[in-house]
């Protein structure tokens, strides 16, 4: 509950104190039009950065990676986004480094320290922190699955097969 009254009270006074506070330095519409151009610097800033992110993760999928630290920073690109494009100085502050490749990889790897992530037979699952699973001790919303069983002790047959089934093209072709 703390965190919410952080949030919805407090901030947003702390934020008007600021703006009133730089206002009568700068001026008022020096004012506006520093917050406006932090709003379109974090707009491109979020634009390249969520990019080089989505590729990264990209490439870690198709090498058969899970892409967890990837998955994490662009939570926080989401979350600096958003609030960049909140007026006021504090929040564009936290927005930046959200966005800043440095901070945002140290935010990812700390929030991945909380995290668990559970490989079933149907996907990855996470959860955050070490506490009991809302889904049992097997963490998986579909029940206890059977591990993927590699050393050849279980029931699982690996090999390759090619689909021969006739298409319709395949038909029309022979006619």
């Amino acid at each position: 509950m703390s965190i919410f009254l952080f949030v919805f009270i407090v901030m947003p006074i702390a934020e008007m104190a600021v703006l009133i506070q730089v206002g009568s330095v700068i001026g008022v519409f020096n004012t506006i039009g520093f917050v406006l151009l932090t709003a379109v610097a974090g707009a491109w800033l979020l634009r390249q950065q969520g990019l080089a992110t989505l590729l990264k993760a990209n490439q870690r999928l198709s090498s058969g990676e899970l892409p967890a630290k990837e998955v994490a920073e662009g939570l926080i690109l989401a979350v600096g986004g958003v609030l960049l494009l909140t007026p006021g100085f504090i929040t564009d502050a936290v927005g930046f480094l959200c966005l800043l490749p440095f901070s945002r990889h140290w935010l990812a790897a700390q929030a991945l320290k909380r995290m668990v992530a559970t490989n079933t037979s149907g996907g990855f699952y996470f959860r955050a922190g070490g506490g009991q699973s809302p889904f049992g001790e097997s963490g998986n919303p579909f029940g206890q699955q059977r591990p993927f069983d590699r050393d050849g002790s279980g029931d699982i047959i690996e090999g390759e097969y090619r689909d021969e089934t006739e298409t319709n093209h395949d038909r029309l072709d022979k006619k």
